[in-house]
């Protein structure tokens, strides 16, 4: 499944022309026009990675990224700022508050796509191998499940959810987010599929006595407690 990308611009030529260029390079593309569309973007999916710009209405593209290196959920996603400021007192400005690297309008398509490769291959060495909570271990590695010291043999979808659950312990995701995160953008399933797999986790944990870390959130989903 092609990795996704955000795109934040509110100049329409702009954007489209990102949008060409990271489809064209093999992305799905996500345009949106504000800073405030692509918090509600995001509350429903979460891109491999952002492209924002500096000058959007309302809130900007700064704004944006401290708002995303704020939130638990999203923090980790690699953001690349587009501007047409060039000082330098601006990039550092985008550094300080966590933005992954910044790319001056007019922009060249080939060099901002080595940027995004290179972002994107460095998020990938950068996130763990390994996940260790609550006597629950994952080797990302492997695709292996330990609890408790023991292996457990686990299918691929319900390791694909406990390893979003592991990720973001005490943090209650609803049925559309863990379709959206484990099943993938654009596939069409009923709000079950995703009771029926929590089911089959908890049956997977429980000879191992983890099964009542999974838990039902009242009128939300989901969620792995960990104190």
């Amino acid at each position: 499944m092609a990795k996704t990308i955000l795109i934040v611009e509110d100049d329409l030529e702009i954007q489209d022309l990102l949008s060409f260029t990271v489809s064209r390079a093999g992305f799905e593309s996500k345009p949106v026009n504000s800073s405030e569309e692509a918090i509600r973007s995001l509350d429903s999916s979460i891109p491999e990675l952002i492209i924002a710009d500096w000058m959007l209405p309302g809130m900007n593209g700064i704004d944006l990224a401290r708002f995303i290196r704020s939130d638990d959920l999203l923090k980790d996603i690699p953001i690349i700022m587009l501007t047409a400021l060039g000082e330098e007192s601006s990039k550092l400005r985008s550094f300080e508050i966590g933005v992954d690297d910044y790319v001056t309008k007019p922009f060249s398509p080939n060099g901002l796509i080595a940027r995004i490769k290179a972002i994107l291959r460095r998020a990938g060495v950068q996130r763990n191998k390994e996940l260790d909570l609550a006597g629950i271990k994952l080797d990302l590695t492997s695709q292996k499940l330990f609890a408790n010291g023991k292996e457990v043999k686990i299918s691929p979808t319900e390791f694909k959810l406990l390893e979003l659950f592991m990720k973001y312990p005490n943090r209650a995701f609803d049925r559309s987010q863990l379709l959206d995160r484990v099943w993938g953008r654009g596939v069409f399933l009923d709000d079950r599929t995703v009771d029926v797999h929590v089911l089959r986790l908890r049956k997977t944990l429980k000879p191992v006595g983890c099964d009542h870390l999974i838990e039902t959130v009242r009128g939300v989903g989901y969620r792995l407690a960990a104190l």
